[in-house]
């Protein structure tokens, strides 16, 4: 027999749950059913991220990742995408609190704050975040699984350039001499900036070849073996701009609510609302946009049948 609608969704169940504390005594206002139910369906929508984000990190973490597979790996990401746009509208919801109606029930909250929220921290966890409570991360720091930060790097590591890949036996010459004669070009174009282009490809070999990779695609991007790695590129920025702009609504939201108070959990409040929107995780993907130079200059493709389309 099959499930009816409010079976299949446990309504009953799920309706039961806008209780606040558990006390019998004392019936939440409308104001404290609103701010409850606002805040449970954020949980809702980061367990949905938290599932997109794990599948398309499982998408990348392969040590060889199909061309097939990028796709996917960018709806997955879409998804999100769309999702924290849509929970940035959500705080317009919660504007509709005015601040002596929240304090009429803040003090029900005690020190429970979100900034408890274990889904938050995961979310935060999958992405990359490399600050926890204000403190970095050191390489020690133990994890269950690689961040999405982490199998980018790793994925962009291997990006064939010009034509060579790091199995190659002459791999290092390659990419060196691709560098060489990008930084000569940006040098004719841009001579004022140059020095920021050779900060770019610093000598360290974990960034230098990663850094060249990600070069490669943005400026061949029209090439068929590229198009679906500068469109991941780019679905990764979106993705990082929209839980900024999440983060960025809900600080605003917060200072029209409390003004400048103490957090429930003892926190700055807006200060620190204000100051995780300054956070970025994928910063070479932001900055590479700064050493980028015009087509024309750029250093004649090597080996361009390995970039074109392939047949069965």
């Amino acid at each position: 027999m099959s499930p009816t609608y409010s079976e299949y969704l446990r309504l009953e169940e799920l309706l039961k749950l806008q209780t606040g504390v558990k006390d019998d005594k004392r019936k939440i206002s409308n104001d404290e059913l609103h701010f409850i139910l606002v805040h449970q369906n954020f949980e809702l929508w980061f367990k949905l991220i938290i599932n997109e984000l794990k599948s398309t990190i499982d998408i990348l973490s392969s040590t060889y990742v199909e061309e097939t597979k990028l796709p996917q790996a960018v709806h997955h990401m879409n998804r999100v995408i769309e999702t924290f746009k849509l929970m940035s509208q959500q705080w317009r919801v919660m504007e509709t609190l005015e601040p002596q109606d929240f304090l009429n029930f803040r003090d029900e909250l005690g020190t429970a704050s979100g900034f408890e929220s274990f889904q938050m921290r995961e979310m935060e966890s999958l992405m990359g975040k490399k600050w926890i409570d204000g403190k970095p991360v050191g390489k020690d720091e133990k994890s269950l699984e690689k961040s999405l930060y982490e199998v980018t790097c790793d994925w962009l590591e291997r990006t064939p350039i010009q034509g060579s890949t790091p199995n190659s036996v002459d791999d290092e010459s390659q990419v060196n001499n691709f560098i060489k004669e990008y930084l000569k070009a940006h040098k004719s174009l841009y001579p004022d900036t140059t020095q920021d282009a050779i900060d770019f490809f610093e000598e360290k070999s974990s960034l230098r070849r990663r850094r060249a990779g990600l070069v490669f695609i943005e400026s061949y991007r029209e090439l068929p073996l590229l198009a679906w790695p500068r469109k991941l590129i780019s679905t990764l920025i979106e993705l990082e701009e929209s839980m900024i702009l999440w983060r960025s609504s809900h600080a605003r939201m917060v200072e029209r609510m409390i003004g400048r108070r103490v957090g429930t959990g003892g926190s700055s409040g807006v200060d620190y609302l204000d100051m995780t929107t300054k956070y970025r995780v994928f910063i070479d993907l932001w900055s590479v946009r700064s050493v980028l130079i015009k087509k024309e200059a750029l250093p004649t493709l090597n080996n361009p049948d390995f970039y074109e389309f392939k047949g069965e």
